[in-house]
C-alpha cells in the first residue's frame, strides 16, 4: 500500500483481534515515528510502548473516554519532554499511525487527560508530558473502522487565497 493510499484509507479502530503485532511490522510502525520531524529538530518525542494488561486497565483510568484501550493488544504512549510543542507529538502519532496502516495494523489516539496518573504510573520523569496514546492492533475481520462518518468535501474544506475566496480545487 502506498503512503497516499494508507492515509485515505485510515479509520480509528477500536476492535482489535488479540495477537501481537508481528515484530518486524512493529519496527517499521516506530521507525516512521521516530523519523518525524521535530521543531529545530530537538526531536524531543519518546514512546512507551505498552502491553501488559494491567497496566493498560490502570492507563485507561487515566483519561475519560478510554474503555477500549485495555483491549488493544498494544498501547503507544506519546510522550512530550522539556519545552516540546503539541505539534511534535502530533506528526509522531501520525507517522506512526499511517504506517501501521500501510502493515496491515489498526490504530486509534487516545487523550489522556489525567496526565499526572499516566506520568505516575509509567515512571515517567518529573517534566514528561503524556501528550496522548495510540491504541494499535489488527482489526477484527469484517469489522467497520470508523464511525463510517463521510468526510466533508474538498469546496467545504478548501479556501482559495481569503476565506471568502473561491473554494474548492
Amino acid at each position: 500500500m502506498d503512503a497516499y493510499e494508507a492515509i485515505v484509507t485510515k479509520r480509528d479502530t477500536r476492535e482489535y483481534e488479540q495477537r501481537p503485532i508481528e515484530p518486524d511490522a512493529l519496527r517499521r510502525i516506530v521507525q516512521a515515528a521516530r523519523m518525524a520531524g521535530s521543531s529545530k529538530n530537538a526531536q524531543p518525542i519518546r514512546l512507551v510502548l505498552v502491553t501488559d494488561p494491567e497496566i493498560k486497565q490502570r492507563l485507561a483510568g487515566c483519561g475519560d473516554f478510554t474503555q477500549h484501550l485495555p483491549q488493544s493488544p498494544m498501547v503507544a504512549v506519546v510522550v512530550r519532554l522539556g519545552d516540546s510543542r503539541p505539534f511534535d507529538a502530533g506528526r509522531v502519532a501520525q507517522n506512526m499511525m499511517v504506517a501501521a496502516r500501510a502493515e496491515g495494523v489498526a490504530s486509534c489516539p487516545v487523550g489522556i487527560q489525567h496526565d499526572e496518573c499516566a506520568r505516575q504510573l509509567l515512571s515517567l520523569p518529573p517534566e514528561a508530558i503524556v501528550a496522548m496514546a495510540i491504541t494499535l492492533g489488527y482489526p477484527v475481520p469484517g469489522t467497520a473502522g470508523g464511525r463510517g462518518d463521510q468526510r466533508i468535501q474538498l469546496d467545504q474544506f478548501v479556501y482559495q487565497q481569503t476565506w471568502d475566496g473561491h473554494r474548492g480545487l
